[in-house]
């Protein structure tokens, strides 16, 4: 494993393919990167627009069976306003209404306590059982003087509607008559000919009929839509275990992700958006959107509360698309090691005819520390493949080697010839200097020998000198004569052995001139 870094650190061509392999890849992970934030963006962003689309219909669809039902229960409304007075009559009105509309699942016309001297109590309630409708006398709903929670003058269809004086549609409610079933109701405050609110008008619908509209819209194989009441209680849910037994807040007691608290926030805030949670450790996103009834003239415009939503199995948004990063990281890694593996061959073909002027930029500087160095036999090789990109970089470079080749190769000519003249000229410095030597110990010895011949005579011309000097008075003319003869004679001696040694002088002046000249035409040759 040691090997593989000292591989690539001598090796070019594979830093190169690396560098380049490494550039591509990042370019490829950035692009790539952002190509798929992007389209994760407009995946989302479709899957919303059709969420939307999904729940604009169900709402619409919902809507219009409310619209009928308040319409139906509108002309019932006005009918029955002049026969308050007549108890008996109600419950041919609230027949009447379940008759008029097939998705009306019953009809409750309530009044105040005491508003009938004969009734304590006083609710008509009809409803429709299979095929037939049923007035309702017997139920606890209708007990007459009964106190507890069943009283419908303690439920909320019936005091919300008193106390505001507005009509009000109810959040689903567990009916224990015999018609059973979750039911929603349109509440309409009943006003006297005083405007006085005495009772209430409530139509019943099944939540049955939501739930079919509402589970029918399923876009993807594992979505499925929800409706959330005022308080988040599932009006709506595919599973029934939670219609009623838990709201959308008890649901994080089971498990369900934070996140889930706050949709349901929002939902209930009667906001529009989507949020992504977890459950069981898996994805979803819920789309939601509050429920808004169309605007129409005389309709009553007060909010029901509720809000409908969507919820997405991220497999099914994402499902294909999650696979997608991996297929295309496959493909970009067997890519890159393709194309590592072509650029590395480009360029160690490319960077052949480097290792060529290598090698023979080995072989010059070898030739160069061989003693007898011969700079033309380092020739280039493989001329054809140097010079079949010779426009190129690499091609100029072999040209200005050769160059240079030629340049040392003439130059090695030149010193090798000014090499041969200076040992030449260095063998006659030798020579000159051996007889130069000899010819000074000649001199020596001949000036030893001159010394030594001139002594005798100067010291016999000092003695002649000394003996007149001392004796002039008593010497006389023979003997005077006879040491100035003596002292003429030795000077003569003296005198030639000078001139002797004035020739021999002479003669070696003339040639250390001659060898004078002689050493500066060798230095101009």
């Amino acid at each position: 494993m040691s090997k593989l870094p000292k591989f690539i650190t001598k090796t070019l061509s594979v830093r190169l393919s690396l560098m380049i392999v490494f550039a591509i890849a990042l370019l490829l992970s950035l692009s790539l990167g952002t190509m798929f934030y992007f389209s994760r963006q407009v995946l989302k962003q479709k899957t919303l627009e059709n969420a939307a689309q999904t729940l604009e219909g169900t709402m619409q669809h919902i809507d219009n069976i409310l619209l009928g039902v308040e319409q139906s229960a509108g002309n019932v409304y006005f009918e029955l306003l002049p026969h308050l007075n007549q108890p008996e009559l109600m419950y041919e009105y609230g027949r009447k209404l379940v008759e008029s509309n097939p998705h009306i699942a019953g009809c409750a016309i309530a009044f105040e306590p005491d508003y009938y001297p004969d009734h304590q109590l006083f609710m008509a309630h009809v409803h429709r059982k299979g095929d037939s409708i049923v007035t309702n006398k017997d139920s606890l709903l209708l007990a007459e003087g009964s106190n507890d929670e069943h009283t419908y003058t303690n439920q909320v269809w019936f005091t919300e509607p008193m106390n505001t004086k507005h009509s009000y549609w109810t959040d689903p409610l567990k009916n224990d008559n015999e018609s059973g079933g979750t039911k929603t109701a349109f509440c309409l405050p009943i006003f006297d000919m005083s405007r006085q609110c005495v009772g209430v008008l409530a139509v019943e619908v099944s939540v049955g009929l939501f739930s079919q509209i509402v589970l029918s819209s399923k876009p993807s194989e594992n979505s499925y839509t929800i409706m959330l009441s005022r308080n988040g209680s599932f009006i709506v849910h595919p599973d029934k275990e939670k219609l009623f037994h838990h709201t959308i807040f008890t649901l994080k007691d089971l498990g369900i992700d934070n996140s889930v608290e706050m949709a349901a926030n929002e939902m209930i805030a009667g906001k529009e958006g989507y949020q992504y949670f977890q459950t069981n450790g898996e994805g979803n996103y819920v789309f939601y959107k509050p429920f808004t009834r169309t605007l129409i003239p005389g309709r009553t415009q007060e909010a029901t509360g509720w809000s409908v939503g969507i919820v997405y199995a991220e497999e099914d948004i994402f499902g294909d698309y999650n696979l997608l990063p991996y297929y295309v990281l496959a493909i970009a890694i067997i890519g890159l090691i393709v194309f590592f593996v072509l650029c590395r061959w480009i360029t160690h073909r490319q960077l052949a005819r480097l290792r060529i002027l290598t090698s023979t930029a080995q072989q010059i500087t070898e030739k160069l520390r061989s003693p007898n160095a011969d700079i033309r036999l380092a020739a280039l090789t493989d001329q054809n493949y140097l010079t079949a990109h010779h426009n190129d970089e690499i091609g100029q470079l072999k040209e200005h080697f050769q160059r240079m080749q030629q340049s040392l190769a003439t130059n090695a000519t030149q010193l090798e010839k000014l090499t041969s003249a200076l040992q030449e000229h260095g063998n006659g410095l030798r020579k000159m200097y051996k007889q130069t030597q000899e010819a000074d110990h000649m001199k020596t010895a001949f000036l030893h020998n001159m010394t030594n011949q001139m002594l005798a005579p100067a010291d016999i011309i000092l003695q002649s000198v000394k003996a007149l000097s001392e004796n002039h008075e008593n010497i006389t003319s023979e003997m005077a004569n006879n040491e100035a003869k003596t002292i003429q004679k030795q000077s003569k001696a003296l005198t030639e052995l000078l001139n002797h040694l004035f020739d021999m002088a002479e003669s070696d002046k003339g040639e250390y001139t001659d060898f004078t000249e002689g050493k500066e035409d060798d230095h101009a040759k």
